[in-house]
């Protein structure tokens, strides 16, 4: 059986690579006359053609959540539908999937990416610039002014200028050796990983960047050890709001907006904003005959594993991804169920308070999105608080859990007839032993089934963790994807190993409830005995 399941998953792989594999190869297939949107069908031709950024007046127009562009497309766009995507590799993949017809993203990041991918390009290469700087919380005014000194001397001694032409205009991608004690504590920095080159990327499973570079040399300077926190960009301003982390290097915009919510640095940097788009939707791009050579499935499929796994030992974002994943899940799972059966007590209870806080309880946790909860014991419960984001998955993913574990167990012990605590009682049994003894196994044996499905839905809602600065496997999926701007190959490796920790789950409670089963028992007995 074993077997058989491994050959389903393989077949599986092959079946949806078989799907994508246009989109790895570089080229654009020439028979597609529609792009396929959520709402609707644009048909492609001279006339429909983007032009300049105007033609987006009532097109599909994607940006990043929580950047500067979504405001500026609302204010310019009132007529186009926005759409908003939580990283930059989701926004790339929504312009080459036809999820968008155009998308707003910074001009140097885009560079990078042109060099890598030949089917996208700029509608306009620079609509506006806006400085950026490094934001601090506002009662943290020391470290700001502490930045800006050596932000000026690092221009006077000509690091900053090597700096920008390394990484900005020769797009040197090798982070320099600089010397620092670390004596002084820690330099905690919130930073992005999926930002792309040349502020911040992940290579050899190392953060490299301007930003990066930037942010050890400011950390060399005050003589601290510099400690990245990898999150999401919408996160960032809460973090630093909060003291989570102790400054932002992300090449984030100045706005008015931000300013009332954090304090920036003096501009570091004039970033541009750029639209882009797929060369065959912009007018400029005369459409040229598809002459290049079909890559067979196979070769293609080999490739495609070395660039997304082997190259720059990708595998290792994986694995520690998976087992992150994992910790969470499982440690999530006997937390919930701890505090499960905690509630199902209350909730049994004679006692009218215990009854109360347990029905509250559950109400409330079952009312809550988990990433709302994620957030708020994170951003909100624990916002003083030097806390592992780890534990605080664990907390908010147990306490959501707990709330269904503990009606799976009320609602299995109310199953099973009166009749029985009562013979167990009248035999001489204890309430606490006919419990144990009686109506327990019994209780056990029913709820698995229901429990299973539970369980499995908690490790896939772990895929939601990277809010608060944990790079699970949903994470490392979206480093390789910003490295090497594969929209099919990473999704479905992680999908798959998605699956393949489900489906051991469910072997492991299938063999449980196997075992709790007393016929089985019985049969078993039976054919030891003959």
């Amino acid at each position: 059986m074993k077997n058989k399941a491994v050959m389903v998953v393989l077949l599986f792989i092959m079946l949806l690579s078989l799907v994508g594999c246009n989109g790895g190869t570089g080229k654009t297939t020439k028979s597609s006359t529609a792009i396929q949107g959520d709402t609707k069908t644009a048909v492609i031709n001279e006339n429909t053609k983007l032009k300049t950024a105007a033609d987006l007046k009532n097109k599909r127009i994607g940006v990043l959540l929580g950047s500067i562009h979504d405001g500026y497309v609302t204010k310019t766009y009132p007529q186009a539908q926005l759409l908003q995507y939580k990283s930059s590799p989701d926004l790339i993949l929504g312009v080459k999937s036809g999820k968008v017809d155009a998308a707003f993203y910074n001009r140097e990041t885009l560079i990078e990416v042109f060099r890598n991918d030949n089917e996208l390009a700029f509608l306009e290469e620079r609509v506006y610039s806006t400085p950026i700087g490094i934001g601090f919380n506002k009662q943290n005014s020391g470290l700001r002014e502490q930045f800006n000194a050596f932000l000026k001397q690092s221009k006077e001694n000509g690091v900053y200028d090597d700096m920008v032409n390394r990484w900005i205009n020769n797009g040197v991608t090798d982070m320099p050796v600089i010397d620092n004690p670390k004596t002084n504590g820690v330099l905690i920095v919130g930073m992005v990983s999926d930002k792309g080159l040349p502020f911040a990327i992940v290579k050899d499973n190392k953060l490299v960047g301007f930003d990066v570079e930037l942010s050890e040399r400011f950390a060399a300077y005050l003589g601290k050890e510099l400690k990245p926190v990898d999150t999401e960009f919408g996160s960032l301003v809460t973090a630093v709001a909060t003291k989570k982390i102790d400054m932002i290097a992300s090449s984030m915009m100045i706005t008015e907006e931000r300013k009332q919510q954090i304090d920036f640095s003096d501009p570091y940097y004039e970033l541009g904003a750029s639209v882009f788009a797929l060369k065959k939707n912009i007018a400029k791009y005369d459409e040229q005959p598809d002459t290049a050579a079909a890559i067979p499935l196979i070769k293609n499929l080999s490739a495609r594993f070395h660039n997304n796994i082997i190259r720059e030992n990708r595998y290792l974002l994986i694995f520690d991804g998976l087992k992150t994943t994992a910790v969470i899940a499982l440690a999530a799972a006997i937390f919930g169920t701890l505090l499960g059966a905690l509630v199902c007590f209350m909730r049994m209870s004679r006692t009218w308070l215990a009854n109360t806080i347990a029905r509250f309880y559950i109400s409330i946790m079952r009312g809550i999105p988990v990433l709302v909860l994620l957030m708020i014991i994170f951003y909100v419960v624990f916002a003083s608080v030097d806390i592992s984001p780890i534990l605080v998955a664990v907390l908010a993913f147990g306490m959501n859990f707990a709330a269904y574990v503990s009606e799976m167990f009320r609602m299995s012990i109310e199953s099973i007839d009166k009749g029985q605590t009562e013979a167990g009682i009248a035999g001489g049994f204890t309430k606490t032993q006919t419990f144990f003894y009686i109506i327990m196994p019994q209780a056990i044996r029913r709820v698995l089934p229901v429990y299973k499905g539970e369980l499995i839905s908690l490790v896939k809602m772990t895929s939601i963790v990277g809010y608060i600065a944990v790079q699970d496997l949903t994470k490392a999926s979206d480093i390789i994807r910003s490295r090497t701007f594969d929209a099919f190959f990473p999704l479905i490796m992680v999908a798959v190993l998605y699956f393949l920790v489900s489906w051991s789950l469910a072997l492991v409670l299938d063999y449980m409830e196997a075992r709790s089963n007393p016929k089985r028992n019985r049969n078993a007995g039976r054919v030891t005995n003959d």
